[in-house]
């Protein structure tokens, strides 16, 4: 039997080189931290940090950053077993400016292309993402091949183990495939769109998206993702074709407006944001991530979770960085007592 984790991540890796001088543009900054990065290895790391069993399965370059990588994700106690090296390609690296509260651009070097679109079929523990209670993937791993193929066996796979167990014991709800949209148009590369259009328009990605939502038990994605996904911006609209597309449960990011959460059997959560006092907004949806997983592996009704979520998003979005930002246990519940996070109180500096 496979050794069994309550979470198992798939997708991004890389080093963040974010600016330790807020408010300015790259060209005038002189000092630089370096940090883990890449969104579903901080949801590994955000799901770690709350007590779960978690694991990454991704890919590096063969380089002194790979190597920085590996002792990171060992620090925060997330697996690193299925991370290995490419050595065709670099480690890639990501810059941000940081301008509070709500202006942080990103920089993506990943070329000629990234080590994690470089994982094939054939490397993947089908029997270990078979038996985690959650497998959590995103949209970035099907924007190019083997990558792609890849995450589609795999999302196969844990149908099977679905329908092999469907229902669970007790408040175990059964093993859960979270696609999280993750829209990020500069990775799609075979397919420019149509750039007349009002929004976003990307027939490719929706089209992978649409096969990859068959297989999926929760979708999670901000108005453009859902855009992309289902062709829909309006939340309830869009959350209503998730779940005609295939999941029990979608949770769309509305920014400022909150969370709407709404699942197969009925329930609705439209959940306000946690007021915070915003330092840096990157990481703050892996954290979001990672609360979710642990909120539905503990069974909790769907408002609670999304509650405990937003929390946990706030609480990294008032702190610098972002896997070292994210909270403990004991954090995020302070900040759903105090109702509000600000940067340097209790739980909430870094």
């Amino acid at each position: 039997m496979p050794e069994m984790y309550d979470v198992i991540t798939m997708g991004r890796i890389g080093v963040d080189l974010y600016p330790l001088q807020t408010g300015l543009p790259l060209a005038q900054v002189d000092t630089f931290g370096k940090f883990l990065g890449g969104s579903p290895t901080n949801v590994a790391v955000a799901a770690a940090r709350l007590g779960r069993r978690t694991a990454v399965v991704t890919r590096t370059g063969r380089d002194a950053f790979g190597d920085y990588l590996h002792q990171q994700l060992r620090e925060f106690g997330v697996d690193d077993r299925w991370v290995t090296s490419v050595d065709a390609y670099p480690t890639p690296l990501t810059f941000c400016e940081i301008f509070p509260p709500d202006d942080f651009p990103l920089y993506f070097y990943r070329q000629p292309k990234a080590p994690d679109l470089e994982i094939h079929e054939a490397e993947l523990d089908l029997d270990a993402i078979r038996a985690a209670r959650v497998f959590w993937m995103t949209g970035t791993g099907l924007c190019a091949e083997p990558s792609r193929t890849a995450t589609l066996v795999a999302l196969r796979a844990r149908s099977e183990a679905r329908e092999r167990s469907r229902g669970g014991q007790g408040h175990d709800p059964g093993p859960l495939t979270v696609f999280d949209l993750d829209w990020r148009p500069m990775f799609w590369t075979d397919d420019p769109g149509h750039p007349g259009a009002d929004h976003p328009v990307h027939p490719t990605a929706s089209a992978r998206y649409r096969e990859a939502l068959a297989h999926a038990t929760v979708a999670v994605g901000n108005l453009d993702e859902c855009e992309i996904a289902t062709g829909e911006r309006e939340p309830y609209t869009a959350a209503r074709a998730l779940l005609a597309a295939g999941v029990e449960l979608a949770v769309v990011k509305q920014g400022p407006k909150g969370v709407l959460a709404v699942h197969r059997d009925g329930t609705v959560a439209d959940v306000p944001p946690l007021p915070v006092e915003v330092v840096n907004g990157l990481g703050a949806g892996d954290a979001f991530g990672g609360a979710l997983c642990h909120g539905l592996l503990a069974g909790w009704e769907t408002e609670r979770v999304m509650r405990y979520a937003n929390a946990a998003g706030a609480i990294v979005a008032s702190r610098l960085a972002c896997s070292p930002a994210m909270p403990f246990p004991y954090e995020v519940e302070e900040a759903l007592v105090r109702g509000a996070v600000t940067a340097g109180a209790p739980g909430a500096g870094s």
